[in-house]
């Protein structure tokens, strides 16, 4: 077979991998997609939701760009939800539980008509450089290929094992091969790899459950959703303005249809059975060696370390109009299958539950991303991008993001653009990968917003305007798309000018919308000039907020300034006279980028950072007394 050449490799299917290859193809560059199986690229293997506190942020910016999770969500949602509106704005997220059968066959149907973009089935076992650059990838089929930028998205399937009880099989997800080459490979560059866990709990069938017994939790209408499109079809649809044709890449009308989740609880009977027969979990039997994951731990977690609490919420979710699985979120776990059917029939309104497939534990290789730079790049092979849960991340989310990163990077390379950098003083996303090439991660990272700064300011909500610059350089959003932003932050800004102007009763309608309990729609009617729920809901944040948002502002300004001292990665860190034994060792491994970020390691202090910034200094006047000489 002749070797095939292109210009960028994707090696995965999942939703790193989606994301990559779509970034990457739509900024014109030739693409292809390795992936084991077709069929299963985009499959949702854990819970069957997309969003959710934070995570939301990430889907609505990765939107904002021109990235496929948010459209693909909303295009195949089968329940929306808005999530914290008792809280403010900073925390609201929405939450899509989507078809299971559905989200896979869309977007599948994306890529298959993505120009630029070829698709292969194959297993890849290693990557071959020249001169510390990638040149191509080993196919266990196609043999060689050739490419200018490889970009790797390999999920929980390098080395994969999953485990129930005592059982291990070698499967990057239950009844998939795992890929076991390639670690060896990575290994062979210097790259360090260990060992991360995750799980998945047994799935019910959706007709052996008494329904009332237990809380149901329906969805809201009007449906909140993620991306323009879905909401542009929606409205449409709604004022008959056409119909909706059904396809694959819209199964049905947003927001239609849609299904309740349910909430009960564990009990102490549930507990003392897990309990019981802790010795044969995987977990706590010795059979895993990886961290799990902190802030979604398994059910056998959850009843040792809190102990003292009598009940654990379990979110029985759909995953699907046509699939009778039911995913009972909460009872993830790695117990033989019949301790987890004695498991599951204590808990209130499972008590005829019948199990279609057990849960199970899954081990797998990750590697520690502080090798990496901000364009997910890595630092010891030029031209090759790390993206997903790779990189300890945890979550289909967090996994678009970063595809979406590194697709757009490896394509700015290939075209001899500048790199693509998310700060974290302008998106979440930029929180995520400064996080993890930063401070690294020994357990699966999840994105949380209390890891921002700027919570008021990185809002879910204005993720398209904040982000308009960046999406306009990339050009993967349609000029009018961009166009109906740009119209957009203008009528902002005009009618937040226009309020601060107007007067009602001796005081602006500014003021009166500050005051508590008032909104947009409270103003006198003659004096409202927007309908627009987006351009309204901005107005009112904006002003609201204002005191807050303007010293959010502030300090952002003031990280910029740290984050515009850039760093050579050829600077010598060890001619920085005074650094402590700690902080040297800790520069020198992560290689900052700039100032800010060097400020942001763990063990660098501030007098460090000031030493830093001298020597910096010395070396530009140095640099610029060589230029004029």
């Amino acid at each position: 077979m002749a070797d095939l050449r292109t210009q960028v490799i994707v090696v995965g299917g999942g939703h790193a991998g989606y994301e990559a290859a779509l970034a990457s193809a739509r900024m014109g560059v030739k693409t292809i997609l390795v992936t084991l199986d077709q069929s299963q690229i985009g499959r949702l293997p854990c819970n069957p939701a997309v969003g959710g506190i934070a995570k939301s942020h990430l889907v609505s910016e990765v939107d904002a760009m021109g990235g496929e999770i948010a459209k693909n969500a909303d295009f195949t949602g089968v329940q929306y939800r808005m999530l914290n509106t008792r809280k403010g704005p900073a925390v609201q997220s929405n939450r899509i539980q989507c078809d299971k059968t559905a989200y896979p066959v869309r977007i599948q149907e994306v890529l298959k008509n993505q120009t630029n973009l070829s698709l292969i089935d194959d297993m890849v076992t290693s990557i071959d450089t020249q001169n510390g650059k990638v040149k191509s990838i080993s196919t266990r089929s196609y043999g060689v290929i050739y490419a200018d930028c490889v970009v790797i998205c390999t999920g929980t399937f390098l080395r994969g094992r999953v485990l129930i009880g005592t059982e291990s099989i070698a499967e990057g997800r239950m009844g998939e091969e795992s890929a076991e080459a390639l670690s060896a490979s990575f290994q062979s560059f210097g790259f360090s790899l260990a060992r991360l866990k995750t799980g998945t709990p047994p799935r019910i069938h959706r007709d052996s459950i008494a329904y009332d017994r237990i809380d149901e939790q329906p969805g809201e209408d009007p449906p909140p959703f993620f991306s323009y499109e879905a909401k542009k079809i929606r409205k449409a649809a709604e004022a008959e303005l056409f119909h909706v044709e059904q396809s694959p890449l819209i199964p049905w009308l947003p927001g239609d249809q849609q299904l309740s989740c349910y909430l009960t609880h564990t009990n102490p009977q549930t507990h003392q059975i897990i309990a019981d027969h802790l010795h044969e979990s995987a977990m706590y039997g010795g059979m895993i060696e990886g961290t799990g994951v902190r802030y979604c731990p398994s059910i056998e977690d959850k009843i040792v370390k809190f102990s003292g609490r009598d009940a654990h919420h379990v979110f029985i979710e759909p995953e699907g109009r046509n699939n009778v699985r039911l995913y009972p979120n909460g009872t993830s776990n790695s117990l033989p299958e019949a301790v987890q059917l004695k498991m599951i029939r204590s808990i209130v309104g499972m008590e005829q539950a019948e199990m279609i497939r057990p849960g199970y534990a899954i081990e797998y290789d990750f590697a520690d991303p502080t090798q990496l730079f901000h364009s997910l790049e890595t630092k010891k092979v030029e031209s090759l991008f790390f993206a997903g849960q790779l990189n300890g991340t945890t979550g289909y989310e967090e996994a678009s993001a970063q595809g979406f990163v590194a697709g757009v990077n490896a394509a700015c390379k290939v075209l001899g653009e500048p790199e693509f950098i998310l700060s974290r003083n302008e998106s979440y996303i930029g929180v995520l990968i400064d996080d993890l090439v930063t401070k690294g991660t020994d357990e699966p990272y999840r994105m949380f917003t209390s890891r921002s700064e700027h919570r008021l300011t990185l809002r879910q909500d204005n993720a398209p305007y904040r982000l308009y610059e960046k999406a306009a350089r990339i050009q993967i959003l349609s000029n009018d798309r961009l166009q109906i932003t740009k119209n957009q932050m203008d009528s902002i800004q005009k009618e937040m000018r226009r309020l601060e102007k107007t007067f009602s009763g001796g005081k602006s309608l500014a003021q009166l919308l500050r005051q508590p309990g008032n909104n947009y729609e409270a103003l006198p009617m003659e004096l409202r000039e927007y309908d627009d729920e987006d351009i309204v809901r901005q107005v009112e944040i904006e002003i609201k907020y204002a005191g807050y948002i303007k010293r959010e502002r502030e300090r952002i300004e003031t990280a910029l300034k740290q984050e515009s001292w850039r760093i050579p990665v050829s600077f010598d860190y060890d001619t920085v006279g005074g650094l402590r034994t700690e902080s040297l060792e800790k520069l020198k491994k992560i290689l900052p980028e700039n100032l800010g970020q060097a400020g942001r390691i763990s063990g660098v202090n501030p007098s460090d950072v000031a030493l830093l910034s001298v020597a910096i200094k010395k070396r530009e006047a140095a640099n610029a007394t060589d230029v004029s000489a």
